[in-house]
């Protein structure tokens, strides 16, 4: 019965589309063509016959209208050519009751004004109006009605608005609103490039099937975030050769973009950048503009002969005349044979993580290190590859949203690996920022705010890296991609025989992604800068086969923090907002990042690139992170991280302190017993004298002296005189004598 009534309602639907709803099926644009040259057929059959050129129906129609209607006859033949061009507009048109009331409006009240201004004129029609109104309000009331009437009936027609520039439009009527013709001949109309995809009407007008489709795409787009909304775990897994499936955090746990960018007015903007210009004498041609979600990028084609130098001198003049500041040359953009002029928004558009990561381009990538940088001045998210960068420096003024980068950064990657894919040390000398990451299973061992345990972690990730260049080598293998779908894949087919008893030997198998991350570099190079830099460089320079990638951050971008060893070693890098050009020059060797707004306004520059990019980064609040870490913590509550083993016990969270219990300070370096003899037997200590006594030279005698005075056999550093020699007959007398001064003095006291 229920098919049977299905089958039914099908077929009545089908009838009714295929009769009534024929042109429900068209586009709007081509029904708005079909209505509108119905009303011009109709307008110009009609003047053809009031002379009588339009049959035997033609010429009985206009005599009856003619008797009723007089010279207002010809009011019809206008209001079909009116109707016309209003349907043929880029606008849509519904004849619906509003609009043939104002039909009727408009035919009565011009009916009536003929009959009240030439009698018997009208027509029957006009005089049954227009002879009551004279008698009762008189003539000039009559005709100012009249008028009224008709006014507002033209304005219900058409759909539009009464303003200064009424004249005008009413002009424009009989051209379409999105032709290419400008004002003046010579200027060429602007292509606006929207990249939040809200467009005002009055900045670019779209087709209507252009319109049709964007409808589409954002219902298609609500009804999917709804549904992630409404069922918060139904989340697609994923799966690569190696490793278990993995079901990622929901996106929403994520904000999305909020907010649109007002850029004043666009076209007054660009007249003002072409006049001013043409003032310098600089001939310019404006081609797109393309609407970020920070700033608004002006695009110019110089004339030729113009040297783009020219244009980079006139900055401060263009912000002037602008009123705006700070504005941003790119001369030329990367791909483009354009200059563009980027100007600050009034009005920012705040970019969220989980509208990136929800992008097709990151949902349908295979690559497990696809991290998330931000949007494009024209719109499109921006990604990056830690496989290619391989390593990632990330500098800027306090305030300017290193921290929140780093976050976006990190959170993308939990996104796409699972704790058997990826590992994470994170190190925070702040203590406030990446503790918030402490009881995620991706975490080798929490976060380390200790400098000293910083320098061993690295020390741990270099020998890490030595060991997992000797399983490549072993294998066979170039790298860590090659291993995880050779080897590890063999493995899962049981064609490696080399899988015993799990344990050490599957953590060794596995080798997941190794990502350290450094908040705050500065402040550890202040404790250690030796250590520190040659233990990132070791890593920098060898660590990108075997899935080892560094994530490190400033607040100081000076050359003895960034110094030329780590830029060397780090080409990606990303800068956000600095003091001073120096410090743009300091990390992208190119000036640009002074100019920039801070909250995430950066420029990106890879591996690959020539020149930065400008990026907007994603912004995710504390409260996102912390919604992402609760998810993973009781997604994971009762498993075991299989993390890279420290020490022969297979302990979860092990600190680092353990792991380095059974190697001593005196075992890194061979000549501490020697170190030690010598200045017991010299009665003083200092680098100098080590370098003569034992032959070496000067870094490996001062880290000689550091591990000395860590011991306690020597003092403190005393100006340029030689270190205390603590465990020296003469200081042991020394100390003596200030107990027994303690000792008299505690008597003393009552």
């Amino acid at each position: 019965m229920a098919k049977k009534y299905k089958k039914e309602s099908k077929e009545i639907d089908g009838a009714k589309s295929g009769g009534d709803n024929f042109l429900g099926q068209l586009s709007d644009e081509t029904r708005q063509a079909v209505f509108g040259i119905i009303f011009f057929a109709l307008a110009t059959l009609s003047i053809l016959a009031s002379f009588h050129k339009s049959g035997i129906v033609g010429n009985k129609i206009y005599d009856t209208l003619a008797k009723l209607l007089g010279v207002g006859y010809f009011l019809i033949p206008f209001l079909f050519l009116l109707l016309g061009v209003s349907f043929l507009r880029s606008e849509k048109r519904k004849l619906g009751w509003i609009k043939i009331s104002g039909i009727i409006i408009f035919l009565i009240s011009g009916l009536g004004a003929i009959g009240a201004i030439w009698s018997k004129k009208g027509g029957l029609i006009g005089d049954v109006i227009s002879s009551p109104l004279v008698k009762l309000f008189d003539f000039y009331t009559s005709i100012i009605a009249l008028i009224a009437l008709i006014a507002i009936s033209l304005l219900v027609i058409f759909e539009t608005k009464l303003n200064a520039d009424s004249f005008s439009s009413f002009v424009k009527l009989f051209r379409k609103k999105d032709s290419d013709e400008s004002e003046d001949d010579d200027e060429k109309e602007v292509k606006i490039i929207n990249g939040n995809g809200d467009e005002k009407k009055e900045e670019i007008e779209k087709t209507a099937e252009e319109e049709k489709t964007e409808k589409k795409a954002k219902s298609k787009k609500y009804k999917e975030d709804e549904k992630e909304e409404d069922d918060e775990f139904s989340i697609k897994t994923r799966r690569y050769s190696y490793g278990k499936s993995y079901a990622p955090p929901p996106l929403s746990l994520l904000d999305r973009d909020s907010g649109k960018p007002e850029v004043g007015d666009i076209k007054a903007n660009a007249n003002i950048i072409k006049r001013t210009l043409l003032k310098f004498g600089i001939d310019v041609e404006m081609d797109e503009i393309s609407i970020g979600p920070s700033v608004t990028r002006y695009s110019l084609k110089p004339a030729e002969g113009i040297k783009v130098s020219r244009i980079v001198a006139l900055q401060n003049d263009l912000a002037l005349a602008l009123a705006a500041h700070p504005i941003r040359i790119e001369a030329p953009i990367p791909g483009k044979s354009l200059v563009g002029i980027e100007i600050p928004n009034s009005v920012k558009t705040t970019v969220g993580l989980g509208t990136i990561l929800a992008s097709d381009e990151y949902q349908h990538s295979a690559k497990p290190l696809l991290v998330s940088l931000g949007k494009s001045i024209p719109g499109k998210c921006y990604f990056g590859n830690m496989e290619k960068m391989p390593h990632l420096l990330i500098a800027g003024a306090t305030g300017s949203g290193k921290s929140v980068t780093i976050h976006s950064i990190i959170t993308s990657l939990l996104f796409r690996n699972s704790p058997e894919q990826m590992k994470f040390i994170m190190i925070d000398p702040k203590r406030v920022e990446l503790t918030l990451y402490n009881k995620i299973p991706h975490l080798l061992t929490p976060v380390i705010t200790d400098p000293k345990k910083t320098i061993l972690a690295l020390k741990w990730a270099a020998k890490e890296m030595d060991r997992r260049y000797d399983i490549l080598e072993a294998e066979k293998v170039r790298d860590i991609e090659s291993y995880h779908q050779n080897i590890l894949e063999s493995k899962k087919t049981g064609k490696n025989k080399n899988n015993a008893d799990g344990g050490e030997e599957e953590n060794i198998e596995t080798m997941p992604y190794l990502v350290i991350v450094i908040d705050e570099l500065a402040d550890i190079m202040q404790s250690y800068p030796r250590e520190l830099e040659s233990a990132i460089v070791r890593l920098a320079q060898m660590s990108r086969a075997v899935g080892i990638h560094l994530i490190l951050s400033t607040q100081r971008p000076s050359v003895n923090v960034i110094t030329g060893l780590i830029k060397a070693n780090i080409p990606s890098r990303i800068a956000l907002q600095v003091a001073s050009q120096i410090d743009s020059r300091t990390i992208l060797d190119t000036g640009g990042a002074e100019k920039l707004l801070g909250a995430g306004d950066m420029l990106y520059i890879g591996a690959e690139m020539s020149k930065p990019v400008r990026l907007q980064s994603p912004f995710i609040s504390e409260t996102e992170v912390k919604k992402v870490v609760r998810y993973l913590t009781d997604a994971y509550m009762d498993e075991i991280p299989s993390g890279i083993n420290f020490t022969e016990n297979n302990e979860k969270n092990i600190a680092f302190d353990s792991m380095f219990e059974d190697e001593s300070m005196e075992k890194e370096d061979e000549l501490y017993g020697k170190a030690k003899e010598e200045v017991l037997k010299a009665g003083k200590g200092s680098t100098s004298y080590l370098q003569r006594r034992l032959g070496i030279g000067y870094q490996r005698a001062a880290r000689l002296i550091d591990i000395l005075e860590e011991k306690g056999v020597l003092g403190p550093a005393n100006g340029s005189k030689p270190r205390e020699v603590i465990g020296s007959e003469n200081s042991v007398e020394t100390m003596s004598e200030m107990q027994d001064g303690i000792a008299q003095k505690n008597n003393l006291a009552p």
